[in-house]
């Protein structure tokens, strides 16, 4: 495949416009990259060569022409000097040569319009590696901006599922108290009864220290009343 034919796509399609749609775009950026680099060191000779092409022509084409001239002037000088035979011979060997002067022209056409192309070819080349070069930076930059959000969002989600799980205990821990409380009410209203009595009967102890003690005094003043009279 030849060269232009080989880079055909590279010259007529926006691969910019390609890229926005691919999948992985950076992936795609570094295969890209990677093609052109290693295609531009071709470019780059070819380019040299059909610009050599081109001024070898050029350089054909001009000493053509130079010759032609000079074949003109010769006659010329030669028919001033009243030589018209020698003036003859100049201008058949100038016609002589009409025809490989039309044939270097059309080359030289030729290769010009294909050095052209080829610079062409090799200056996009150059613009699409330096581009690509600059979105995969930027490329790279967004990909890490991404990843770190994305941990950030995840982070976020643990803290979410933490805060879930304590409302949840603190649920758990509400009915528990609630079941307690009630619990403990309940043996409150059991036991009350039983308390009532048993306070009760503490106040009746006839063993209970301080109303012993009043009635010996009782018993005392009883006896001081009764020794006096």
């Amino acid at each position: 495949m030849g060269i232009l034919s080989r880079f055909k796509d590279v010259m007529s399609s926006n691969i910019y416009a390609f890229l926005d749609k691919a999948e992985n775009p950076e992936k795609m950026i570094n295969q890209y990259l990677r093609n052109l680099n290693s295609d531009l060191g071709a470019v780059k000779a070819e380019t040299a060569s059909v610009m050599a092409a081109e001024q070898r022509c050029k350089r054909q084409w001009d000493e053509c022409k130079s010759e032609i001239a000079k074949l003109q002037k010769y006659a010329m000088k030669a028919l001033e000097a009243g030589n018209e035979d020698g003036a003859r011979n100049f201008l058949e060997k100038k016609a002589a040569l009409a025809p490989k002067e039309a044939d270097l022209q059309q080359a030289y056409s030729l290769a010009a319009t294909n050095a052209a192309r080829m610079r062409e070819m090799h200056n996009k080349l150059v613009s699409d590696i330096g581009e690509l070069e600059s979105r995969a930076s930027m490329l790279k930059g967004k990909i890490a901006a991404t990843q770190a959000l994305d941990k950030m969002n995840k982070m976020g989600s643990s803290v979410a599922g933490a805060n879930d799980s304590l409302s949840a205990l603190g649920r758990i821990e509400e009915k528990v108290n609630m079941a307690y409380n009630e619990a403990e009410a309940l043996a409150e209203l059991r036991r009350g009864p039983e308390d009532e009595f048993e306070a009760l009967t503490e106040s009746a102890d006839p063993y209970d220290e301080g109303t012993h003690v009043e009635d010996e005094l009782a018993a005392l003043k009883e006896a001081l009343k009764n020794k006096k009279q």
